[in-house]
């Protein structure tokens, strides 16, 4: 029966023995043992624990831009005080680009990129678009917003895979 000699080609998992075979517990995660930490004791040694961050962009009104807050957590999922995130935040921003206010919709006092600036960085950024060749659209502007955020935010990892080229 050919059906029964392909059930003997797959190995039976509960014949795997899971602590010798399982490379990912075996292996210490790249860059683990750096700075941030890692889990403290037993078979996670070897993942390294960040701070993480939630973003939320609002529009602001008055300036007429998008207007991004940062919402920080410790290493352990505690709440990290908005002042403590200024420590993830380039020392040319902290304190003058990013202040400490008041998220307008979460009530909450959150890191945020004061949008003073961002009209006239992403008007620049546009038209060396539009010099080098390319049509600035609605898509395209979001993906170099987000580029210039993380350059005030470079501890924040972005998914790169869209390309908005600035020239």
């Amino acid at each position: 029966d050919d059906d029964d000699d392909d059930d003997d080609d797959v190995p039976d998992m509960d014949d795997l023995d899971d602590e010798e075979d399982d490379v990912c517990a075996a292996a210490p995660a790249p860059g683990a043992g750096g700075s941030g930490g890692t889990a403290p004791g037993g078979k996670n040694d070897h993942i390294l624990s960040t701070r993480t961050y939630d973003i939320s962009i609002c529009y602001d009104k008055f300036y007429q831009v998008p207007r991004v807050w940062l919402v920080g957590y410790e290493e352990d999922g505690s709440p990290l005080p908005p002042e403590r995130a200024l420590e993830d935040i380039s020392g040319d921003h902290a304190q003058k680009t990013v202040t400490v206010e008041q998220h307008p919709h979460l009530g909450l006092a959150c890191a945020s990129i004061h949008p003073c600036k961002h009209a006239a960085v992403m008007k620049r950024l546009s038209e060396n678009l539009s010099a080098g060749g390319g049509e600035p659209d609605v898509r395209s502007y979001l993906i170099i917003f987000l580029k210039f955020i993380a350059a005030v935010v470079p501890t924040i990892e972005y998914d790169y895979t869209v390309d908005a080229r600035v020239a």
